[in-house]
Formats: structure tokens, C-alpha cells, sequence
């Protein structure tokens, strides 16, 4: 089990996410930066490299930034 807020990739959506909780058989995340969360297999998942949590990050940062304008 992941701690929360553990920033985890999904090799099944090839996404970045947080870690929030386990319900059932799943692991549930939500995308950086806020959004809606999805289930995900918790036996697939793996911390995020470096460079995807930047990726991650720096895609956040500029959905809020397009949200601005």
C-alpha cells in the first residue's frame, strides 16, 4: 500500500497520480493538480520517476494557467 498523497504512476492509463486511498480491489488516484479520480489496479502502480512527477507538475500548472485566460 502506497502512503497518501504518494505521487504513483499507472502504466494502465499512462498517467501520473496522487495516491489517495485503496476502496475494494482498487487504488484510487486523482490527476495532479486536482480532478476527478479513477480506480486503478494497485498491484500495476509504481512511484513516479522524477521526471514524471515534473511532467505531471508542469502539466498542472499549465491547465491552471489556460483556466486564467
Amino acid at each position: 500500500m502506497e502512503p497518501e498523497g504518494q505521487l504513483v504512476y499507472d502504466p494502465q492509463t499512462r498517467r501520473v497520480g496522487e495516491y489517495r486511498d485503496k476502496v475494494g480491489p482498487y487504488a484510487m488516484l486523482r490527476p495532479v493538480g486536482g480532478g476527478r479520480e479513477w480506480e486503478a489496479d494497485p498491484e500495476a502502480l509504481r512511484p513516479a520517476t522524477p521526471a514524471e512527477r515534473i511532467g505531471a507538475q508542469v502539466r498542472a500548472a499549465n491547465q491552471r494557467s489556460k483556466r486564467r485566460v
